[in-house]
């Protein structure tokens, strides 16, 4: 399987999630913490399945690591808050999934500045 196949099916797969955790939290008896916690979770890991969608499409190895790290932010930030509003586990996967986010979106800017310096122009 190639790199795009593999990732455009992660993207899906992700959204597919993201949208069933969404239903359930407006539909689900949770209580408010628990409500807010899945709430939060689903915005993030949809939004990164969206960006992670349109990695896709752009070549190099920042991208490629930035794609990788959406991956380990949306298993440990979005899992953990998954884990703690359904199952009460306590949260210390998250900051290692929110920094994993960040990373990601530092390794895209740092990507498009590094390509920058490395193009010959005319």
């Amino acid at each position: 399987m190639t790199r795009e196949r593999l990732y455009t099916a992660l993207a899906g797969l992700n959204g597919a999630v993201a949208i069933a955790a969404a239903a359930y939290g407006a539909h689900g008896t949770l209580e408010p913490h628990a409500a807010e916690l899945l709430d939060k979770a689903y915005h993030f890991q949809l939004l990164h399945a969206v960006a992670l969608l349109a990695l896709v499409r752009m070549p190099g190895r920042a991208n490629t690591a930035a794609a990788a790290l959406f991956l380990i932010g949306i298993c440990c930030f979005c899992g953990g808050l998954y884990a703690t509003a359904l199952l009460e586990w306590p949260p210390w996967l998250v900051p290692f999934g929110g920094t994993s986010f960040i990373l990601g979106w530092l390794a895209i800017a740092l990507g498009a500045i590094w390509r920058g310096r490395t193009e010959v122009r005319p």
